[in-house]
């Protein structure tokens, strides 16, 4: 999509050829006063849109809502500008301009986050997947211009290209975790990220079959036998200033949760594909890094393995011994994520991490305790704090959950070390963060991210499409970015 900025005033040829002119608005204001037209309360409602079809020959128009003044902020207009461009490229327009101008100063909304967060919203809300049905949908809008209050327009371009990058990074890990499981398998996510990646300033390298065995990776090797696709670690490392502390970035990648032998069911378990979110999130934000070249120190890795039942699969009361010499008794095979999350773990330490994030759709349990649009967040404060913040201004929100050491009881077993689920029907998900944590050394920065309820959504909504959120990537890329730049 070809989208330009230009002031009020300096390109009335280009505003006059868009097909159709969106106006933002907000509960209370009087700004549409020239539109000659009374302003009614529901169409301020955020994400509302409204259309203003003009007689032949003159241009239509389109009403945004933002809701009200005292909520706006930068993720409220990503939302609206989600609602706006799927709105609109519905109607089948091809070019549209929106005047990127709010009458009321808003502390929470800088000129800049405005442009940041629309162009952001605009992209986002415009995704679709069906690539797989016989006549996809047609992208109609190619042409979007800003209209800016600014004087001077044109120092917003580098805004508008992060943006553009940021979006395009968090849609690859939508496209990729859309994905049906046919397609992508195990050995298929290692082929595109080592595609990805290649020619690139990263250094790849992957693990599968005897390595695995090399190097202990026996979490993997007992979740992926019973696929006839190999388990796999994939390391990818970018360095563009070794000075900076290592930050290991570990997703969790199962292209496929059927549950193993303790079998899931349903009328419908296709959404088992989206178990690669955590995965996904960590290639996307690395993606990012790379393509706007940001000082950083980054191991990803991502473990790699189909979760499903078969004559070899792993059965429950099998024990799986680690490489840190822990032993675990696999109580319930549904609870795999974190048996190979724990191999990921280990290497990091083993590369020398000074500090670690872990991101995967862990648990059920954390939807029931945060719904559906926030994740949860455990371990280092000051990493959990910093991630909270972040998550408020891009949108991939977080909130810090507690780690009980008493809890750690509920994951005794008579036969192992460890059990890999709790005894207690409560708590699933700080259960399984402290399962993490066992394989994580006292001496080492750990956090550990829960997004098993934020990695779809079940319909379009805002800039989200019904399907892969792609969340996380930008949570991750925006904390690598502030980590290097405060070292």
């Amino acid at each position: 999509m070809n989208i330009t900025i230009t002031g009020r005033d300096s390109d009335t040829v280009a505003v006059d050829n868009a097909e159709i002119i969106l106006h933002l608005v907000m509960d209370g204001e009087d700004t549409l006063s020239k539109l000659d037209f009374e302003l009614k309360p529901a169409m301020t409602s955020i994400g509302k849109i409204t259309f203003l079809y003009g007689v032949r020959g003159e241009q239509h128009r389109a009403l945004v809502g933002l809701g009200t003044l005292a909520k706006l902020d930068v993720e409220q207009l990503r939302r609206a500008a989600g609602c706006a461009a799927r709105a609109i490229s519905r109607e089948g327009y091809r070019s549209a301009a929106v005047h990127l101008n709010l009458s009321t100063n808003v502390e929470r909304v800088t000129p800049e986050s405005l442009v940041e967060a629309w162009v952001e919203g605009w992209l986002l809300g415009g995704y679709t997947f069906d690539k797989y049905k016989q006549h996809p949908r047609e992208q109609v809008i190619d042409k979007l211009l800003l209209i800016s209050e600014s004087n001077d327009p044109q120092s917003f371009n580098p805004l508008i290209a992060r943006s553009v990058s940021r979006a395009e990074s968090t849609m690859l890990a939508r496209d990729w975790c859309n994905e049906p499981a046919n397609v992508m398998t195990p050995s298929h996510l290692v082929e595109q990220v080592q595609q990805l990646f290649a020619e690139r300033n990263v250094e790849t390298r992957v693990f599968q079959g005897e390595e695995l065995v090399h190097f202990g990776m026996n979490g993997l090797l007992a979740v992926g036998q019973g696929s006839r696709h190999q388990p796999a670690l994939v390391e990818l490392t970018y360095v563009t200033d070794p000075s900076l502390p290592l930050l290991a970035l570990v997703g969790k990648g199962m292209t496929f949760d059927m549950g193993g032998m303790n079998m899931k069911t349903g009328r419908d378990l296709s959404e088992a594909r989206f178990d690669m979110g955590g995965a996904c999130a960590v290639i996307g934000a690395l993606d990012y890094l790379v393509c706007n070249e940001a000082r950083a120190n980054v191991v990803a890795l991502i473990a790699i393995a189909d979760n499903v039942p078969g004559s070899g699969a792993l059965l429950p009361s099998s024990t799986v011994r680690y490489a840190n010499g822990l032993t675990v008794q696999v109580s319930n095979t549904d609870a795999e994520g974190r048996l190979i999350l724990a191999d990921a773990l280990l290497h990091a330490e083993r590369l020398g991490a000074d500090e670690i994030i872990d991101i995967a759709t862990l648990t059920g349990s954390v939807g029931h305790a945060l719904g559906l649009r926030v994740a949860g967040v455990w371990g280092d404060r000051s990493c959990t704090e910093k991630l909270h913040s972040l998550g408020e201004l891009n949108g991939d929100r977080v909130w810090p959950m507690p780690l009980i050491d008493d809890d750690e009881d509920l994951l005794r077993s008579d036969y192992a070390d460890l059990s890999n689920i709790s005894s207690s029907a409560y708590g699933g998900a700080n259960a399984a963060a402290l399962f993490l944590r066992r394989f994580v050394d006292d001496s080492i920065r750990w956090t550990h991210i829960d997004m098993a309820n934020t990695v779809q959504s079940p319909a379009d909504r805002g800039y989200e499409a019904a399907g892969a959120t792609g969340f996380g990537v930008r949570l991750l890329a925006d904390y690598v970015i502030h980590y290097s730049t405060n070292r």
